[in-house]
């Protein structure tokens, strides 16, 4: 079911205000990535460990600012202990699918995959 509340899991990280900074990717780079990959594997059955990701990364404070900048709309949160194991920052580089795949990046800025989330989750409710 649907939360009424997100949950921010600790505000006491290194980071610039406290909380996790991670990296964002949009769903259609992501199917792109992976339609390259299956296309790789058909010509060569060597396969390889690929991240995927921006190397940009944005906390979970940003991420609620910029949707409540997009959406127009509050969002409710919560703040709980951190959990064991949550790393501050986690970033994955793009430069290994770019090099193997000729992978590209084409709609993972911020503001794009919030309002690409935005509108298919209207479309649901």
């Amino acid at each position: 079911g649907k939360k009424k509340k997100f949950e921010i899991f600790g505000k006491n990280f290194p980071t610039k205000d406290g909380t996790a900074v991670r990296d964002y990717i949009h769903v259609t780079d992501l199917a792109k990535a992976h339609v390259l990959s299956l296309k790789k594997l058909l010509k060569s059955p060597q396969s390889e460990f690929i991240n995927l990701g921006t190397n940009k990364g944005y906390s979970v404070l940003e991420i609620i600012n910029k949707t409540e900048e997009i959406t127009g709309e509050k969002v409710l949160y919560t703040e709980s202990p951190r959990r064991k194991g949550d790393v501050p920052v986690l970033l994955a580089s793009k430069e290994k699918a770019e090099k193997i795949l000729g992978w590209k990046l084409h709609h993972s800025n911020i503001e794009t995959i919030i309002e690409t989330a935005w509108n298919w989750h209207k479309k649901c409710a």
